[in-house]
C-alpha cells in the first residue's frame, strides 16, 4: 500500500505544478522563507525545512526552478544523484542551513545553499520533498543584485549660462534607477539611456542642461538598496570669463587689423583669410574657437598661488627598489616593460615623496614639460598626496580618497579632463594642459589645491580631514615618454649647480 501510494505521489508531481501543493499527508509540510537576496558572486541559503521537524535523511528532496525533471540539485535514498542536474549548477549546490541553530538534514533542514550567485540565478526556486507518507513543496524567491560603479559626472559649459552635465555608471543588476535632482527639486533629463553587457549587467546614461550656477546631484541605485550618489557645485561659470576673454579678443582684433592696414595691404589680406578661416571653423563645429576657451586667471587665484609659493617646500623621491620606475634625481618615468596589471595606470608604478607632514601648509611644484621638442607634454601622470606609509601594489586596491590617497589625474585617453580620485569620480575641464602643476597642501583647513602655474589659475580643489603623517604621491603612468620632474628650489646659501646635475640626468632618463 506505501509503495502505491507513492507511485501515485509521483504520477502527481509530474503532472501538476507543484507549487504551493497541499500535503497528501498531515505529517508532511514544507515551510519557506521568501524572498532572499544575494549579491552577485556571493553565497547565500534558500530556506526550506519541515513541519514538525522530521529527519529528511531518507527522504526525496528535489530543488528545480521551471521543471522537475532538471532539478537544480535532487537527492534520494541518502544520496545526491547528478545525471539530471542543470549544467549550470553543477559544483556550486548543496544542503545548508537556515539559520545558526539548525542542526541540518537530520533535523528537517532541507535548505538549498547556493554559492558564487549569478544574474542568471535569479527567479523562482520550488523546494519539493516526498516521503512514503506524503509530499509538499514551496517557492522561494531569489533576487540577485549587482552594485555597480560610483556615478561619473561630467560638465560641458555651453553658451547663455547653461551647462551640460551627464552622469553615467555600469555594472548593476537588476536594472538601476537614475535621478537627478538640485538643492529644491527632481529633475528631467534630457536623455536616458540603458544598455548591457554580455555578462547581463546593466550601464545606464543619462544628461541635462542646468544653469552654470547650482548644485546638481545624480544617484543611481536598485529597490531595497543605499543609491550611490554623485554631487557636483558650480559656482563660477567658466563660460562667463570666456566672453569677457572673447571680449577682449575682439578688440585685440581690431587694434591689431588697424596696425595691419598701415604696415600693408598684403599682410592684411592675409591674416584677414586666415581669419575667416577661423570664422569658418566656429560655424561648423557651433563651439568657441580654442583662443577663446583660454580663460583669464581670477584675481583670487594669483593671490592664493602667491601666498602658497611662500610655504614652498623641496620634496624628494623616496628610496624605492620598484622595478617598474625609473628614477634619476627628482626626475621619474615609467620603466617601459610588461607590466603584470597590463597597461591601466595603478599603484605598481606610484611611489611617494618626503618630508611627510603633520600640520601646516606647504607647497612643491611637478613639472611636466620636456626640453626635447620630439618629446610632448606629460598626459599620463597622477600628482596629490596619501596617507600610506607604504604604497599596495596588489591589483585588487585602488587609490581613492576612501582610504586616504588624495590626487589629481591626468588620462591621455581623455584629454579633455582631469580626473579627482574621489569616490565618486569627478572629472575636472581642461582648457589648456599645465606645464607645471603646483599642489598646495593646508593640513589644518584639509585643504589640497592643484594651480596651472603658467597660467597663475586654480584647476581644482580637494577638501578633507587629515591625520597622521601625509607625503607627497607622484605616479608617472604608463606608456608615456615623457619625464615629471618635481621642482627644487635653491635656498639661501645652497649652492647653485644642481640645476646642471639635475639636467643631466634629464638627458640620461630621456635618451
Amino acid at each position: 500500500m506505501g509503495a502505491l501510494m507513492m507511485h501515485m505521489c509521483l504520477v502527481a508531481a509530474l503532472g501538476a505544478p507543484l507549487c504551493g501543493a497541499a500535503p497528501v499527508s498531515g505529517s508532511l509540510e514544507v515551510l519557506i522563507r521568501t524572498p532572499v537576496r544575494v549579491q552577485r558572486g556571493q553565497t547565500t541559503t534558500l530556506p526550506c525545512w519541515l513541519n514538525p521537524p522530521q529527519s529528511a535523511d531518507g527522504l526525496e528532496v528535489s530543488w528545480y526552478r521551471r521543471y522537475y525533471d532538471s532539478p537544480v540539485m535532487y537527492y534520494r535514498a541518502k544520496k545526491f544523484e547528478n545525471a539530471s542536474q542543470e549544467a549550470s549548477y553543477v559544483g556550486r549546490v548543496s544542503f545548508g542551513l537556515k539559520d545558526a541553530a539548525s542542526v541540518g538534514l537530520t533535523a528537517g533542514d532541507v535548505s538549498l545553499k547556493l554559492e558564487k550567485a549569478t544574474v542568471e540565478d535569479a527567479g523562482d526556486y520550488t523546494c519539493y520533498v516526498s516521503s512514503e507518507q506524503g509530499y509538499d513543496s514551496e517557492s522561494v524567491s531569489l533576487i540577485v543584485t549587482e552594485m555597480g560603479t560610483a556615478p561619473l559626472l561630467s560638465a560641458v559649459w555651453k553658451e547663455g549660462n547653461t551647462v551640460n552635465m551627464s552622469c553615467e555608471s555600469e555594472g548593476w543588476y537588476p536594472e538601476p534607477n537614475l535621478r537627478w535632482s538640485d538643492q529644491k527639486q527632481v529633475l528631467k533629463p534630457k536623455s536616458l539611456k540603458y544598455s548591457k553587457d554580455s555578462s547581463g549587467l546593466h550601464s545606464v546614461h543619462s544628461w541635462l542642461l542646468v544653469s552654470s550656477s547650482t548644485e546638481v546631484s545624480c544617484s543611481v541605485g536598485i529597490s531595497d538598496e543605499q543609491p550611490k550618489e554623485a554631487r557636483v557645485r558650480m559656482e563660477n561659470s567658466p563660460q562667463t570669463e570666456s566672453g569677457s576673454s572673447a571680449a577682449g579678443w575682439v578688440l585685440f582684433a581690431l587694434l591689431l587689423t588697424a596696425m595691419l592696414v598701415l604696415l600693408g595691404v598684403l599682410y592684411f589680406k592675409r591674416r584677414g583669410e586666415k581669419a575667416k578661416s577661423n570664422n569658418d571653423q566656429i560655424k561648423s563645429n557651433n563651439e568657441p574657437a580654442e583662443e577663446n576657451l583660454t580663460l583669464l586667471p581670477k584675481e583670487s587665484d594669483v593671490i592664493q598661488l602667491s601666498a602658497a609659493n611662500k610655504c614652498y617646500v623641496n620634496v624628494t623621491l623616496e628610496k624605492t627598489e620598484n622595478q617598474y620606475i625609473l628614477i634619476r634625481g627628482s626626475r621619474l618615468r615609467d620603466a617601459q616593460c610588461d607590466f603584470p596589471d597590463g597597461q591601466k595606470v595603478t599603484c605598481i608604478t606610484a611611489i611617494k615623496g618626503t618630508p611627510g607632514f603633520s600640520s601646516g601648509q606647504h607647497y612643491w611644484e611637478v613639472s611636466l614639460e620636456t626640453a626635447y621638442p620630439t618629446v610632448d607634454l606629460k598626459k599620463s601622470w597622477w600628482v596629490g598626496v596619501t596617507s600610506a606609509t607604504v604604497i599596495s601594489e596588489k591589483l585588487d586596491v585602488s587609490p581613492t580618497t576612501s582610504n586616504g590617497f588624495w590626487f589629481l589625474s591626468s588620462n591621455p585617453d581623455k584629454t579633455g579632463s582631469f580626473q579627482f580620485s574621489t569616490e565618486p569620480n569627478v572629472l575636472l575641464p581642461v582648457y589648456s594642459r599645465p606645464q607645471t602643476v603646483g599642489v598646495f597642501l593646508n593640513y589644518d583647513s584639509g585643504e589640497l589645491s592643484f594651480y596651472d602655474v603658467e597660467e597663475k589659475r586654480l584647476i581644482g580643489s580637494l577638501t578633507a580631514t587629515f591625520t597622521g603623517v601625509i607625503f607627497p604621491f607622484f605616479n608617472p603612468g604608463k606608456g608615456d615618454k615623457s619625464v615629471m620632474e618635481i621642482l627644487q628650489r635653491e635656498e639661501p646659501g645652497q649652492s647653485s649647480d644642481m640645476g646642471n646635475s639635475v639636467e643631466s640626468t634629464a638627458q640620461e632618463t630621456e635618451s
